[in-house]
């Protein structure tokens, strides 16, 4: 066997191992939502997700992966793989806005929104950051650094969510005039697994991304990658813990584990360039900044169930400044630009395409809907119909 067929092996094996990671991402989002909401939208949530999976990777194979990429030529591992590894990506974005809407959004003008996410307002992004690059040689050419989408995947989800939470509005009765209504919950045992199966996929999202392991240099990068992204997982959690602890004299086990997906979200940028030890802070800083946030964006009324603005669209921002703050090589400025650039797109032609969708398919459900639960309107099917439905 030739040394380049060897190659060509290992590195097509590595990104269909990578691919398996990020698809645990998948159920990860999954059981994270749906312990976060009220068991009587549990079936909603999870159907929601299964949805985004299909529609968004499909729109994504048919049409989306030619605008981000155009036309296709891998030397180095199978086509096929490359594919299907950007297109595990994808839906990772619309998950994030899936969660920050629970518990009152329908099916059907969200499944509209993840096949265009997925086919259009996504690839677009990714093709002036990773990807053909239409805005290269022009004064919008970017040349933001981002391994794996801090900003690319988590702050364009963020921006989108940000857009949708404007057009749908907050839950029935989540703001009232003595103050925030406190919506516990419902499962805290899933909470802990989907972050779990999250942060366990996180190795395949930012190891994968560096692309090859097929070489002595390549094999260290990957593994120095990973072991930088679990620091700041870990990072994040110890300090959202502390910080809860100071505060309130308890751990918060929802706040800890949205900390170390913060830090996870933060470290993604630049995991591959990083000292062991820069991670530490980057992952201190994004868990803290989970922490303020959650409540800042309750006081500006967006009603967000999972904490997704906080964990991916801030730590998205911070996390692609990081890589220039902390990063030689990598200007600063190219990164806030890119930020601006993403952020801006994102989050007007999002507007405009919910905007649309709604004056046609109402994505927020009525009142009285929202009082019976979205799985008996949208779905049909209980999770828990043993349970007397929480009002």
């Amino acid at each position: 066997m030739l040394e380049t067929d060897f190659k060509y092996i290992i590195d097509t094996f590595f990104t269909l191992f990578s691919i398996t990671l990020i698809i645990f991402m998948v159920p990860g989002f999954a059981m994270l939502e749906a312990g976060l909401v009220r068991t009587k939208n549990v079936s909603a949530v999870l159907t929601i997700n299964i949805m985004i999976y299909a529609v968004a990777s499909l729109a994504f194979l048919l049409i989306g992966y030619k605008i981000a990429f155009g036309s296709l030529d891998s030397t180095t591992s199978s086509m096929w793989a490359v594919i299907m590894f950007q297109m595990a990506f994808v839906g990772k974005s619309i998950n994030i806005v899936s969660g920050g809407v629970s518990e009152r959004v329908r099916i059907i003008p969200l499944s509209i929104f993840t096949f265009i996410m997925g086919a259009f307002i996504y690839p677009t992004v990714v093709n002036f950051s990773w990807g053909a690059d239409m805005l290269r040689d022009t004064f919008l050419d970017i040349k933001m650094y981002d391994l794996a989408g801090s900003s690319v995947i988590h702050s364009t989800g963020g921006w989108a969510l940000l857009a949708a939470l404007l057009i749908v509005g907050s839950r029935r009765g989540r703001y009232q005039e003595r103050g925030v209504k406190v919506i516990p919950a419902s499962n805290i045992p899933l909470v802990v697994l989907g972050a779990f199966l999250l942060w366990i996929g996180w190795f395949g999202f930012n190891g994968g991304s560096v692309g090859s392991i097929s070489s002595v240099e390549s094999a260290d990068l990957v593994a120095k990658t990973i072991i930088n992204t679990n620091t700041a997982g870990l990072c994040g959690a110890i300090i959202a813990g502390v910080i809860m602890y100071i505060r309130y004299k308890l751990f918060d086990i929802t706040m800890i584990l949205n900390g170390a997906l913060g830090g996870l979200v933060a470290v993604t940028a630049a995991a591959n360039l990083y000292d062991m030890y820069t991670p530490i802070l980057v992952g201190f800083i994004g868990g803290g900044l989970v922490v303020f946030a959650v409540p800042l964006f309750d006081k500006l009324k967006l009603d967000d169930p999972v904490g997704a603005l906080s964990v991916h669209l801030v730590n998205g921002i911070w996390g692609t400044l990081a890589a220039g703050i902390f990063i030689p090589s990598i200007s600063l400025m190219a990164q806030l630009k890119g930020i601006v650039l993403i952020g801006v797109f994102t989050f007007s032609v999002s507007y405009i395409v919910l905007f649309i969708i709604n004056k046609f398919f109402k994505f927020r459900a009525d009142d009285e809907a929202q009082l019976m639960g979205m799985d008996i309107n949208e779905c049909g099917v209980e999770a828990y119909p043993e349970f007397k439905r929480a009002i």
